[in-house]
């Protein structure tokens, strides 16, 4: 296990009454890594629900898989799922 570094974080609805946040991973994250957001730096406190894909190939088809996660105040811990490395994830995240 391994601390993704490089992963892009967008603020992607800013005004819905909760925060969406899709983190994508690069294309060398392996099961088991983890990824760690500061949801105060997207003005939320509160962590709500997760939903994890991983591309199957190279920017193509994608498959959900199930992370886990973790959280310590306002630090959310993504912890990959899934069973393949070296795949790019994208995981959509719901905060308020």
């Amino acid at each position: 296990m391994a601390a993704v570094t490089g992963s892009t974080v967008i603020d992607c609805v800013p005004n819905l009454g909760c925060k969406v946040l899709v983190v994508e991973a690069p294309a060398t994250a392996d099961d088991g890594d983890t990824i760690a957001i500061d949801l105060a730096d997207y003005g939320a406190t509160t962590f709500l629900g997760i939903l994890g894909q991983t591309h199957s190939t190279t920017n193509s088809i994608i498959i959900t898989e199930a992370p886990t996660t973790a959280v310590s105040g306002t630090t959310l811990t993504i912890t990959i799922g899934g069973s393949t490395d070296d795949k790019k994830r994208v995981f959509i995240i719901f905060a308020k």
